[in-house]
């Protein structure tokens, strides 16, 4: 029979946040597949668990993957593990989950502790609609589109930033989305744990006199529907409302079915917009 792959949580910083189930599988497999075995070796060793490592990054995950399944198709079993929290989160894991299903591969994954919905969770933001971006794209094209594209979400917005980057994403945040709510969490479950609930522009001039230090998740509030619904009605009084008119027209609606999609458009009644056609 086929091996099987297990995705193995492991503490985003304080150690007890590791399961039983997780210790165990840890100990039962046949092979330990870590992001970086330098590190993981440290956790390894702290609750007594022997079991062979071999190396999986970003630098060897395709090659890698097709290895381990070759493995898996032997009949072992192998447990992932990424540096902290949930393999294939804004990790390597992904491609090998994706071949392991092209392989026939049983997949399945122990919960566990996540930075992203850690943070979430104690962020003081709304937590019921939300978007993961994880990094930023380094690409300076394809970064402005993903910002554009967040400029209109209406989600709560996740994202991880290193240090060294911290103050450049707050301030392309600050100019693409405007000075909204964000909640700054570092050194979660440690001893030390910082968060907090502040502004783009004063989370930016506060960082402009104090190096950031440590891994960081930050939870932005989404754009709020009233606002999104106040700019589109500024963008349709630019357009004279005849024009307006005759955009429905052209998509087939007749007279009336246009003037209730533009009275719809501007927030007004079809009583008023009946009353301007008249006027001009």
């Amino acid at each position: 029979m086929a091996g099987k792959l297990y995705l193995c949580a492991t503490p985003i910083g304080n150690l007890e946040d590791i399961t039983m189930r997780a210790l165990r599988i840890l100990k039962e497999a046949d092979l330990i597949a870590a992001e970086d075995t330098r590190n993981s070796i440290r956790l390894l060793n702290h609750f007594g668990i022997k079991t062979p490592l071999t190396s999986y990054h970003e630098y060897n995950k395709i090659e890698k993957a097709h290895q381990l399944v070759q493995k898996m198709k032997d009949g072992e079993t192998i447990a992932l593990i990424t540096d902290a929290g949930t393999p294939a989160i804004s990790d390597p894991g992904e491609d090998l989950v994706r071949i392991c299903y092209e392989e026939g591969i049983e997949v399945t994954s122990l919960p566990g502790p996540a930075a992203c919905i850690t943070a979430l969770t104690m962020s003081g933001q709304m937590t019921r609609r939300f978007a993961f971006e994880a990094f930023l794209p380094r690409d300076k094209k394809e970064r402005a589109e993903v910002l554009k594209e967040m400029e209109r979400d209406t989600r709560t917005l996740i994202l991880y930033e290193a240090p060294h980057h911290l103050l450049k994403t707050l301030g392309e945040l600050y100019e693409v989305l405007g000075d909204r709510f964000v909640t700054i969490c570092r050194e979660m479950t440690k001893k030390f744990e910082e968060k907090w609930k502040t502004t783009l522009s004063e989370a930016i001039s506060f960082y402009e006199t104090h190096e950031p230090k440590g891994e960081f998740v930050l939870v932005i509030e989404g754009k709020s529907r009233g606002k999104i619904k106040e700019e589109e009605k500024k963008a349709w009084e630019d357009i004279a409302l005849e024009e307006h008119m005759a955009m429905y027209e052209k998509k087939g609606f007749d007279r009336k079915a246009a003037m209730k999609a533009v009275a719809a458009d501007r927030g007004i009644s079809k009583r008023e917009v009946y009353r301007m056609l008249l006027n001009d």
